[in-house]
């Protein structure tokens, strides 16, 4: 029994932005541009433990720690900002959940 490009199965054969086309082709890819993180693009700024306030934007309302991929940060720098959010709810500077 032989099988033809109906039987098999995966995304549908297209055209997308490797083959020439364009992702209009391709709607199971999520377009969008990549966030900068803030830190790299502006070097004054400071990874602090201390200053719960820059950090709270890291931290969910359910106290969850953001994911790169939502926050923007790079590798090197979202370590950075997982290392000093654990430091800030030790000393109790940031909760480490949030009571609902």
């Amino acid at each position: 029994m032989s099988m033809d490009a109906s039987d098999r199965r995966g995304p549908p054969e297209s055209k997308g932005p490797d083959r020439g086309g364009d992702d209009r082709d391709a709607p199971w890819r999520r377009r969008g541009r990549r966030r900068v993180c803030r830190y790299c693009a502006d070097k004054a700024l400071l990874i602090d433990y201390k200053d719960p306030q820059s950090l709270r934007y890291y931290v969910t309302e359910r106290g969850k720690i953001v994911p790169r991929r939502i926050s923007g940060s790079c590798a090197k720098h979202q370590r950075e900002i997982t290392q000093a959010i654990k430091r800030a709810r030790l000393i109790a500077l940031l909760p480490f959940t949030m009571n609902d």
